[in-house]
């Protein structure tokens, strides 16, 4: 009779506890992306239960997500977290339009004459 209720004591600690690490197992991005600073760190923690009942398929996304995002370098694309090129980039770009737009008149020149 005691192993009974033992069993069933052990069976109970258990489930609960594999409740609660699944739990915190997905509350882990969250975690990251409040230690990182994340600006999405509430999507990122809604997302994280919105997986428990999809079957985890978005778990390893919130993981990536949350961990791509650095306070001291934002998104890591540029040391100052912007996304756009450097201004020597545009300049770079500009004559190379300019060089595009050359030799196409050259092109155009030679086929009229």
């Amino acid at each position: 009779m005691f192993l009974d209720y033992f069993a069933l004591g052990v069976l109970f600690f258990v489930v609960i506890t594999l409740f609660y690490a699944v739990i915190a197992i997905h509350d882990i991005p969250h975690l990251i992306a409040k230690a990182r600073n994340h600006p999405h760190q509430d999507a990122i923690h809604v997302a994280g239960w919105v997986s428990l009942f999809t079957l985890h398929a978005i778990w390893p996304f919130l993981f990536i997500w949350a961990t791509l995002y650095r306070e001291d370098r934002g998104w890591g694309i540029r040391t100052d977290g912007k996304l756009s090129p450097p201004a020597e980039a545009n300049a770079e770009i500009a004559r190379l339009h300019g060089r595009i737009a050359e030799l196409e008149a050259q092109a155009s020149e030679k086929e009229t004459a």
